[in-house]
């Protein structure tokens, strides 16, 4: 089992984060993350950035609304209006999240728009503003996803003063992506990978603030990975890798978190999640919605390609039922009858 890099003050209230899967706008929904949880029982696992004018102003309950099974959930807002993130953590609050995260990372032209996301960096003080009117709101613990910097705001100086701002209302928790955001000429995708990912810069930080929890995101795809990281730091945050290839979590439990369950089969959470598709179903949801959210569950296997083609090609039609996912799985385990999912 392994352990985080240095003590932080202890919050009872808190989930373990280890281990967190990354918010992931229009990936991790509700169902997503019903499937990622068959997979592991201990990892914390984020919602897409929801927000406040959609939690406010829209179908409250279709945004927040999540199955008991998917916790521990942490909601991730978007917003910079203190009052609005106030009223929109109290709703929340409804819901039994275990955490809620201020988004300070997005570089989306959207969400600039919005004067959310990276681009709150560059204003510490209306951040923190943010922050205590959340903790003034709930009871939960009130967490931050950023950067280490946006735009020519990047020297560590500025980094360490923008959570020392945040720490100083009570906060902390600081989820870091180890790579700064440019906010203008890059695409969100470019965001992802320029420039440079700095885990120094991240290790340095835990050295700084050790009475803080540190989050290291950003690059992170494998377990070898991350128990190098939790060498230095309270937890790690994995994103696209876990979407693209959930079976990484397959034994994050036991690897992390030191479980002494047995680790599932592929095959044993894909006959799970029939059982969440087929209840799903009746209550109207399309199938497509469901599948789109499994197709790398056999990522590397044999059979994987067709068991992602026929679920592709036939989980969008109107009249799709849990055949198609039933066909599919029956296609891949007979394509892989030697292998052990």
């Amino acid at each position: 089992m392994l352990e985080p890099a240095a003590a932080i003050t202890p919050n009872l209230c808190a989930p373990d984060r280890k281990f967190c899967v990354a918010p992931m706008l229009d990936w991790t929904d509700r169902h997503c993350r019903y499937f990622l949880r068959l997979i592991s029982h201990h990892a914390v696992l984020y919602t897409e950035m929801i927000t406040t004018g959609a939690i406010l102003h829209g179908d409250t309950d279709y945004h927040l609304a999540m199955n008991p099974e998917e916790h521990p959930v942490a909601l991730q807002l978007g917003g910079s209006d203190p009052t609005d993130l106030a009223r929109a953590c109290v709703l929340a609050r409804q819901y039994d999240y275990a955490e809620i995260n201020l988004n300070c990372g997005c570089p989306s032209d959207r969400v600039q728009n919005g004067m959310f996301g990276a681009v709150m960096m560059k204003n510490a003080q209306i951040t923190a503003d943010c922050i205590k009117a959340m903790q003034d709101a709930v009871d939960l613990p009130i967490t931050v996803k950023h950067r280490i910097g946006v735009d020519d705001f990047d020297s560590y100086e500025f980094l360490c003063d923008f959570v020392d701002s945040l720490a100083a209302t009570g906060c902390q928790t600081f989820l870091v992506h180890a790579r700064k955001a440019w906010l203008k000429g890059l695409s969100p995708k470019q965001n992802r990978e320029i420039p440079e990912l700095n885990y120094d810069r991240v290790y340095q930080l835990k050295k700084d603030f050790p009475r803080l929890e540190i989050i290291i995101n950003g690059g992170v795809t494998d377990l070898q990975q991350s128990a190098q990281h939790l060498q230095q730091l309270d937890g790690v945050m994995v994103g696209r890798e876990a979407y693209t290839n959930p079976y990484l979590l397959a034994t994050v439990d036991q690897q992390i978190y030191g479980s002494k369950e047995p680790v599932k089969s592929r095959q044993k959470i894909a006959e799970e999640f029939l059982q969440y598709v087929d209840n799903e179903l009746g209550k109207g949801t399309r199938l497509q919605a469901m599948t789109r959210h499994i197709l790398g569950l056999f990522h590397g296997m044999p059979g994987a390609r067709q068991y992602r083609r026929h679920i592709s090609e036939n989980a969008f039609k109107p009249d799709a039922t849990i055949d198609v996912l039933v066909s599919a799985l029956e296609k891949t385990t007979a394509l892989a009858k030697t292998t052990a999912f």
